[in-house]
């Protein structure tokens, strides 16, 4: 890799770890992560695919209240470049980044327990008015998070990609085998907690479906989407029909009540 590659990735790695306290431009996403820094290192399609696969796994993973989530950020970043770097297969990527999702997860609770001082201070220099040393503050905290991810990955750089194969040969194969099984899991998993969120019951028949095409037919994932697309196009063109049907019977019988009114009136006022 050259100066302006590692400059890049490290950029990018920054802002995964901001993205991953941030949530609302959702760059610490594997999708991101991994494609950006695929582009950065001149291979765009397995950065895809990596990502696309790492994305699948982290679907459901999200903090909820006290319970923080595998980091995204750190497992996507590392795994996309030793993938790369070493010429080594999706799956070994996948058995990368389970344990580095959970090693994240411990540094990221690490450097948030440091930010709570900086939360702390905030709070002082607000209480005084001071606006811009608040300012500071939040961008201290954010500069650490940075730092979580940019870090580590510096680290990887250093090494060289004999070390890292060695280091990769020396995992024994029941780990990594186990690892990408429980990688395969996992994507079930996220799809399910997804859903379950929703609370979209009506939908859940095409989420079984799918899984019956994938069992018994050999569609790829472009078939896969193509037939989702259709299912999600007939699906709305009928609940759009049913939704137009209710106003419709409702109206009607309002006319028929309110012509129901005109004619008792009518005769009530010819009896007078």
């Amino acid at each position: 890799m050259n100066a302006l590659q590692i400059v890049l990735i490290l950029i990018v790695a920054g802002i995964a770890g901001m993205g991953s306290v941030l949530d609302e431009a959702q760059t610490h996403r594997p999708l991101v992560v991994c494609t950006l820094i695929g582009l950065i290192l001149g291979d765009l399609k397995m950065g895809i695919i990596l990502g696309g696969t790492l994305e699948m796994m982290a679907l459901g993973w999200m903090n909820v209240g006290l319970a923080m989530a595998p980091d995204t950020a750190l497992a996507s970043a590392i795994s996309t470049l030793i993938v790369i770097n070493t010429h080594t297969s999706v799956g070994e990527g996948i058995a990368i980044a389970v344990p580095l999702a959970a090693a994240g997860q411990a540094l990221t609770i690490f450097v948030r327990t440091i930010v709570v001082f900086f939360v702390h201070k905030g709070d002082d220099f607000a209480a005084k008015g001071n606006y811009r040393a608040i300012e500071w503050m939040h961008g201290i905290a954010l500069a650490l998070q940075a730092l979580r991810v940019m870090i580590p990955t510096a680290i990887i750089m250093t090494l060289s990609t004999a070390a890292v194969q060695h280091m990769l040969a020396a995992i024994p194969t029941v780990i990594t085998k186990g690892l990408q099984i429980g990688g395969g899991i996992i994507v079930v998993v996220g799809y399910a907690m997804v859903i379950n969120m929703m609370d979209v019951p009506q939908l859940k028949p095409f989420f079984y479906m799918g899984f019956l095409f994938a069992a018994f037919t050999n569609f790829n994932l472009v078939g896969f989407g193509g037939l989702g697309l259709i299912m999600a196009l007939l699906y709305l063109q009928l609940e759009y029909r049913n939704e137009n049907k209710a106003p419709r019977v409702a109206t009607v019988s309002n006319t028929s009540a309110s012509d129901d009114d005109l004619d008792d009136d009518l005769d009530d006022d010819l009896d007078d």
